[in-house]
């Protein structure tokens, strides 16, 4: 009825009525107001009140309605006074808190218009009014469950047994929270606290009752009881000790024997506990076992070439020896098992010799080491270097090093001015857990400059941190290269080393020219022990498992404890090593157990055990063959000399006990076993003086180590073949070793001396001797007058022998129609016969004695004739005629013995 009309504006123009409502009603701009919920009024602050100028003018100055905004809002504005504008707001119904808690809407005031009609009323402006309903405790707490259950072992006392929770609908915090919960069941050895746990308030017998049902009620912070108590149900079970069952202590393990199972008949005891998850977790702890596991000894150079890495590594560590002597007076810790391992404890560092240093390491190289290093100690640690090549004298620029500081791995490398001359990467900044864990990790840096890649344990890491720096000026100032120290050869009164290393390190090597693929690296460091899996498409689709990178952990899940109880029975040793390290590896398993509705319901112990490795029976590798070479002088000069070795053998046997397994199914009796395995280095060594270059060699052509892990070294002191490679590439190779002398009348007799090893040192065959020597001058019986057997027994004849002018002109024949032979070789034919002549003269004294012309028999003991040989040997460089006295048995012996029949 308020609103305008074309009417009333009719009326207003005839009457002149509409210019007394000269001013619109007024309100405030806001209001807030609170009503109980199942209440009608509405408390409004400030209170509702509309004012107009307009008064006390009848009508236009008095309010007639207000108006509510808003279709959806259940209230009214009602006028309770016109004159004084004073109105109220009321609910249209009953407002329900848990309906609607809070209503917003607007409000506008209406004066009376300009007469009794109501022509020309104004509006004030719209206000908004919020409304607050308050809550009324009406609903009373309800459990969410009908009825709970439970079950406790005897004797035990639970902080919690299980918890109850009740809910209330009530629209406010006040009456919606539970704030208390009770027993009513009296006289229960049972309590609940305010959050609905209940507990045991002493140790329950199973004897004595094994079920108990309470009544638990609940009420809201507004002490509204629940209408209805709900039932808890708890059972009483005997002892049961939740843990794995049926499981040793130790299980011992047999080189050779593959994967071996731990817990074959292992379970999971729960104690019927409801289990919706299992998780364990088997580590396998190494960490005492060589560098971290057990891994392949062999020296760096042959593992390098096991894995395939590139030729033309530097090893900065090796074994102390006469051409490596720079790691000499280095602590070293050799472990087990010929693993080489050097300890740095602040005050050693060595400097590498000039000629090992490689001279130019290009855009492109490796450097590679094991490292273990802890935290430093003091405060403010100082940098522990590892590799540093530095100015040897006058300055105290570091060209290159890789050092460890506040245990962050740092490497610097300053590129040469003639190389770059633009402020270029310098230092390399990696900071990792790795580094001060005191435990053994393989680290490999990439330089590809001026990208640098960091590899620890076969896993990348990008540097956090690179600075850059100008590039060194030129100098004719040597360079000095120093491992676990930096050597300070300038700007100090007495060059020094400095920066010491503080750890062990092993394999440190350098490669320039090339870098490390990640096959390699993963190769180099590979564990060969670990843990595994037996069958694994056996297990159940439910199980899921995950090995870390090393195979010393294994965490397994599943939902189902009869597969997980399989699954862990597949769990399994194995270590591929045909030779392991022996000794104790200790196991630890941890296991959570998930309940339903619960995180962790039970409690299961951890199980340690210990899997020992058993010795390996130690191979004995045997070297056999000919242990003398006798050549003419024409092969030894020939263009491929002779083959010392052409009749090797190689062998190995190991010696097995009764009812050792020594292969999976296999049982042998006592005895001795050819065993197969890998050799990794043979060294042929010269005995007595050095090889002299100007007119003998031994040496190896690299045609005969195609298609094998192997490479070779020589030098005068003789030639070493090293790779990780069969016994039998290994035979095919020293067959192959040649030795040539183009003087061989300079040849009194050439010994060598052979070995060879397998895992480094840690066994290592026979010293097998050989000698060569040159085939000397058959003499021909009619050069000697024929004596019967008695006459070796009796005084020599005193008669002259009429041949002497004849056996000279025979040996000058020959002498003419072997030119070849040289004249050191004529000389001591000559001297030979002349001194047989002699004794023949001092022998004439006795008339008695006379050549018996009519026979020829000749006997020898060839065990007599070993021994003058032996004893002529031994007496040679004193006494040369004594040699030659013995020079006709000693022509003997140089003949193929084979051949001989006594």
């Amino acid at each position: 009825k308020l609103k305008e009309s074309p009417q009333l504006s009719f009326a207003c123009g005839q009457f002149k009525a509409c210019n007394m409502n000269k001013h619109k009603p007024w309100i405030e701009t806001s209001y807030h107001g609170v009503i109980t919920e199942n209440m009608d009024t509405v408390l409004l602050d400030p209170p509702l009140v509309a004012l107009d100028k307009d008064a006390p003018v009848p009508y236009a100055g008095e309010i007639c309605a207000f108006m509510i905004h808003g279709q959806e809002a259940p209230f009214e504005a009602v006028v309770l006074n016109k004159t004084s504008g004073e109105g109220v707001l009321r609910a249209k119904g009953l407002v329900d808190c848990e309906t609607q808690k809070e209503y917003t809407f607007l409000i506008q005031a209406y004066d009376c218009g300009a007469g009794a009609n109501g022509v020309s009323w104004k509006k004030s402006h719209k206000a908004v009014v919020h409304i607050q309903v308050d809550d009324v405790n009406e609903f009373s707490p309800v459990f969410r469950e009908a009825i709970y259950h439970a079950a406790v072992t005897e004797g035990k006392i639970y902080d919690s047994i299980l918890q109850v929770e009740a809910w209330d609908q009530d629209c406010s915090p006040q009456y919606s929270q539970i704030c208390n919960y009770d027993i009513v069941t009296s006289d229960t050895p049972f309590a609940i606290d305010r959050n609905g746990n209940i507990r045991n308030t002493e140790r329950l017998s199973y004897d004595k009752q094994l079920h108990y049902k309470i009544m638990v009620t609940a009420f809201d912070c507004g002490q509204k009881r629940a209408t209805e108590s709900v039932a808890v149900h708890i059972d009483v079970k005997p002892v049961c000790k939740p843990g794995w069952q049926g499981w040793n202590k130790r299980m011992d393990y047999e080189p050779g024997t593959g994967s071996k199972q731990l817990f074959p008949k292992m379970h999971l005891e729960t104690c019927d506990g409801p289990l919706s998850a299992v998780r364990a977790m088997v580590e396998l702890q190494t960490s005492h076992i060589g560098k971290g596991c057990d891994r392949e000894t062999y020296s760096e150079k042959s593992l390098q070439k096991l894995c395939g890495a590139a030729s033309g590594s530097t090893d900065l560590l090796p074994a102390p020896a006469a051409s490596t002597n720079w790691t000499a007076s280095l602590l070293t810790d050799s472990g087990r098992d010929s693993d080489l391992i050097f300890r740095f404890d602040g005050r050693q560092a060595s400097n590498v010799p000039e000629r090992v240093v490689p001279q130019n390491l290009t855009d492109q190289f490796t450097i590679a080491t094991w490292m273990k290093h802890g935290p430093s100690p003091g405060l403010r640690a100082e940098k522990e270097t590892l590799l540093c090549n530095s100015d040897k004298t006058e300055m105290n620029r570091h060209h290159y090093s890789l050092y460890v500081h506040n245990c962050r791995l740092v490497f610097l490398l300053r590129r040469d001015f003639t190389q770059v001359d633009t402020f270029r990467p310098a230092e390399f900044h990696w900071k990792l857990e790795q580094i001060c864990d005191k435990e053994w990790h393989y680290y490999v840096i990439n330089v590809e400059f001026p990208a640098v890649t960091l590899f620890v344990d076969g896993v990348t890491y990008e540097p956090y941190l690179v600075t850059d720096d100008w590039p060194i000026h030129p100098s004719s100032i040597d360079t000095q290269l120093t491992v676990g120290a930096c050597w300070q050869g300038g700007e100090v009164s007495t060059p020094r080393f400095t920066q010491y290393f503080r750890g062990s390190l092993s394999g440190l090597t350098i490669r320039p020219g090339k870098i490390e693929t990640q096959k390699v690296i993963s190769c180099l460091q590979a564990c060969k022990e670990g843990l595994d899996i037996n069958s694994l498409e056996s297990l159940g689709k439910d199980i899921k498992f995950h090995f870390n990178p090393a195979q010393s952990v294994l965490v397994m899940e599943g939902e189902d404890l009869e597969s997980v109880n399989t699954a862990m029975g597949k769990v399994s040793y194995i270590n591929s090593r045909q030779f392991p390290t022996a000794g104790l590896r200790r196991l630890h398993i941890t296991t959570t157990v998930q309940c339903f509705g619960e995180d962790i319901c039970i409690s299961i112990p951890d199980i340690k055990a210990v899997v020992i490795v058993l010795p390996p029976s130690e191979p004995r590798i045997t070297i056999a063959g000919s242990d003398r070479l006798v050549k003419p002088s024409a092969d030894l000069r020939g263009a491929t000399g002779v083959a010392p070795f052409k009749e090797l053998r190689i062998t190995s046997t190991v010696t097995k006990s009764d009812g050792v397994p020594f292969s999976a199914g296999t049982v042998h009796r006592p005895g001795v076993l050819e065993v197969m395995h890998n050799l990794d280095y043979c060294d042929v060594l010269v005995i007595g003086e050095e090889l002299n270059p100007e007119h003998e060699s031994l040496e190896i052509h690299h045609s005969s180590l195609i298609g094998k892990h192997l490479d070779a070294t020589n030098s005068t002191s003789g030639i070493s073949i090293y790779g990780v490679d069969s016994m039998a590439h290994y035979e095919e190779a020293l067959r192959q070793v040649r030795y040539r002398n183009w003087r061989p009348a300079t040849l009194t007799n050439r010994r060598f001396r052979l070995t060879c090893s397998e895992l480094n040192g840690r066994y290592t065959s026979n010293e097998f001797n050989l000698e060569v020597r040159e085939e000397a001058l058959p003499i021909f019986p009619f050069l000697f007058h024929p004596f019967s057997t008695h006459t070796l027994y009796s005084p020599i004849s005193t008669t002259a022998t009429p041949l002497s002018s004849s056996a000279t002109v025979v040996i000058v024949i020959c002498i003419a129609a072997l030119v070849v032979i040289v004249v050191l070789g004529i000389y001591r034919l000559h001297s030979t016969h002349l001194d047989g002549s002699k004794r023949e003269e001092d022998g004439a004294k006795d008339p008695k004695m006379d050549w018996d012309d009519s026979t020829l028999t000749i006997t020898v003991n060839p065990m007599e004739v070993r021994e003058h040989y032996d004893e002529t040997e031994e007496e040679e460089e004193e006494d040369e005629r004594e040699v030659k006295k013995e020079g006709k048995q000693k022509s003997k012996l140089e003949w193929d013995s084979s051949s001989i029949t006594y």
